[in-house]
């Protein structure tokens, strides 16, 4: 069972990469949140790794934070939601939209995700809502406030694409300088920015 992969970023596309560990290019499929905090090809890169095995094959599932990957394995446990599925969900909707949707009851906003219908959006908010109570209960990671537990999201994810603490902290410092009420995406987008220069 593949946990964890942490390698070179071979190739690069929006559903899908390649990961060369040590010589052995791993195919991952990944949802466009993912997606776009990755280095380009070449750079390193590190993601947290659900691995699906069925008779016939063996995926690769691929996210850059812990909380995607939480919020992918409950998706895939609920009737009717494969993997590819719960990858366009994640694709559609930002994490944490997600769990306030589904908090909500909110069919409407689910419904608005490409690939799901009415009858899907209804088991996602019944069967998920105690499910995902916890994730939605941690802190949120929008700006706004204190940019503390957004400081240490967005080092974190740094940290997990393989960047150095004392240049990750550097960086995110910079980008809250400059607009200390941005939300998280562009916050990790800003730092990135600045990391690769």
């Amino acid at each position: 069972m593949i946990a964890f992969l942490r390698g070179r970023l071979l190739e690069k596309h929006p559903n899908r990469v390649v990961v060369d560990v040590n010589g052995v290019g791993y195919e991952v499929h990944v949802p466009l949140s993912s997606f776009y905090g990755m280095a380009e090809p070449g750079g390193e890169i590190a993601l947290r790794v659900h691995t699906h095995v069925r008779e016939d094959t063996l995926a690769l599932f691929g996210f850059g934070s812990a909380l995607e990957l939480q919020i992918f394995e409950r998706l895939i446990d609920v009737s009717g939601i494969g993997p590819r599925l719960a990858l366009a969900v994640l694709s559609g909707i930002e994490p944490p939209d997600l769990l306030q949707a589904v908090q909500r009851g909110d069919v409407a906003r689910l419904t608005g995700i490409p690939g799901v219908g009415t009858k899907t959006a209804q088991r996602m908010a019944l069967e998920l809502k105690d499910r995902l109570a916890p994730l939605a209960a941690a802190p949120e990671t929008g700006g706004g406030g204190d940019g503390g537990s957004l400081r240490d999201d967005v080092v974190s994810a740094l940290l997990n694409l393989g960047y150095h603490r004392p240049a990750a902290e550097k960086a995110i410092e910079a980008v809250l300088a400059a607009e200390p009420a941005v939300e998280f995406e562009e916050a990790l987008r800003g730092a990135l920015r600045r990391l690769s220069r």
